[in-house]
């Protein structure tokens, strides 16, 4: 095939580049950024997508957080397409600080024993319950075509100790940091877009003189 790789890559290959690409993150960064300043929008309408698609990032609803922050942007009568590149501010490098806030803050916020920083046992087996969770729903799969009984503990433990917390904690800082970019996007999406007004403005006029200059010189030759 054309596009086949030449090598190919292990396992170990893809975990490190999923977690580190090989252009960096600097670059995907920036790319983002000159593509949020072009959206043809009102600087407010791009802002509140911003909003949501950083707001949807705190939520444990992985795997569809673009539809979410879609929906979000529509009610705020947000930019869609805003809220979706927003969704980056998710991403391998910045995931444990997330997942870290929204459970410490529903633990916090659910008067359970641990909040900001005693329950540290709990967070060192929060991969374990995701795993247990998985193999639940895993063999709760195939009983249904076998004589096992299906097994809904792990689901459960998941659900109460790992989802719960991890949606409602996720509110407030996904509320704080959902502000905190509006008010530092709107200022330098502003200025984008009276910088590149005036450059299209000052394009127009030489165009125009251009076009005059032209104009002038057939005249006189007739």
């Amino acid at each position: 095939m054309v596009f086949k790789r030449r090598e190919k890559q292990t396992n170990t290959r893809k975990v490190l580049e999923f977690l580190w690409p090989k252009s960096g993150y600097a670059r995907a960064f920036n790319y983002v950024k000159l593509r949020v300043h072009r959206i043809p929008d009102e600087p407010e309408r791009i802002a509140r997508g911003i909003f949501a698609g950083v707001f949807v990032t705190f939520s444990p609803f992985f795997g569809l957080h673009f539809f979410l922050a879609a929906g979000l942007a529509k009610l705020m009568r947000g930019n869609i397409v805003a809220s979706l590149f927003a969704t980056f501010v998710g991403n391998p490098l910045t995931f444990f600080f997330i997942a870290t806030a929204s459970l410490q803050t529903g633990n916090l916020l659910l008067g359970r024993i641990g909040g900001w920083g005693d329950n540290a046992e709990a967070n060192r087996s929060v991969g374990g319950k995701f795993v247990d969770a998985w193999g639940d729903l895993k063999h709760n799969f195939f009983a249904m075509f076998t004589d096992e009984r299906a097994d809904w503990k792990n689901l459960y433990v998941f659900y109460d100790e790992v989802f719960f917390p991890y949606m409602i904690g996720g509110l407030v800082p996904g509320v704080i940091f959902g502000i905190l970019f509006y008010y530092l996007s709107l200022p330098v999406i502003q200025a984008y877009q009276k910088r590149r007004k005036g450059r299209l403005k000052e394009k127009l006029l030489a165009l125009k003189e251009k076009a005059s200059g032209k104009a002038d010189g057939t005249s006189r030759q007739d």
